[in-house]
Order: structure tokens, then sequence, then C-alpha cells
């Protein structure tokens, strides 16, 4: 049996949803190893002046626990 613990993380992109998504990912991964699945929750976006200035997508990540069993 094996443990896993589930976050949410936010990415941004100046250009598109899929790269909101991929920072997000990306980012996690640098301080959190054995990274296993990524569910896009949400996808929004930031705008002024009636443009849109950022693209936001929310991430769920699931990641097994040190020591747990493959």
């Amino acid at each position: 049996m094996s443990a896993y613990k589930v976050i949410q993380v936010i990415g941004t992109s100046p250009n598109s949803w899929e790269e909101a998504a991929k920072s997000a990912i990306e980012q996690a991964g640098k301080h959190i190893r054995e990274l296993r699945i990524a569910e896009i929750e949400k996808l929004d976006a930031r705008i002024e002046n009636n443009v849109i200035v950022e693209y936001r997508a929310r991430v769920s990540l699931s990641f097994r626990y040190e020591g747990s069993p493959a």
C-alpha cells in the first residue's frame, strides 16, 4: 500500500492557459519529488482595460509520501 498527498497550485502565463498549467507543474516539481497526477481544476484570466493580461490555471497535484512503497 502507498499513501499520496494532493495539493493545489496556481500557475500563470501572459500567453495561454496551457503555459500557465505547465508553469504550475514545473515549479511544483522543483520542490516536490514523486509527482504523479496533475488535474486542471479551474482556468481563469486576469483582465485589465478589457484585455486579458494573465492566464491562470489552478492545478491539483498528487505526490507519493517519502518512504511509501511504489
